[in-house]
């Protein structure tokens, strides 16, 4: 299952969700995130949800929900705003912007509680369209 990355240059690529240990995982998510990333954030952007009709909850369906990760201290770190990120976040409604790259992913229930995975591919096929006019939009404006 895939992920969507998207950098502070609204460059949107697509990556296979990392497999092995958590640890492996993580370590790819922090390295897709940017060099600079020795710990991620979880956000749950509300246009996300609002905007883009992805469902507010984690779904028995793998990678039926999505959320973003950012890098935890990408403000402190100086990394340039990520425009799609933090119009996702609301950051015009409470001035706090998205730093550095973002990613999507999927979630999942699993034995453990809720755990990332790549987003379904039905979540996807909509999700990908969906940015790819945002970012667009988001260019003609600049």
């Amino acid at each position: 299952m895939k992920i969507i990355r998207i950098s502070t240059d609204s460059e949107m690529s697509v990556h296979e969700f990392p497999e092995g240990t958590y640890r492996e995982q993580n370590e790819e998510l922090r390295r897709l995130i940017g060099p600079q990333c020795e710990l991620f954030e979880h956000v749950l952007p509300k246009r996300l949800y609002s905007e883009l009709g992805v469902p507010g909850k984690v779904l028995r369906e793998a990678g039926g929900f999505v959320s973003m990760l950012i890098d935890e201290e990408g403000i402190f770190n100086d990394l340039d705003e990520n425009p799609i990120g933090s119009y996702l976040y609301e950051t015009d409604k409470h001035g706090h912007p998205i730093a550095g790259n973002i990613l999507l992913v999927g979630e999942k229930l699993s034995s453990e509680g809720v755990d990332f995975c790549g987003i379904s591919d039905k979540r996807f096929g909509l999700l990908y369209t969906q940015l790819k006019e945002m970012i667009e939009k988001e260019r003609a404006f600049a």
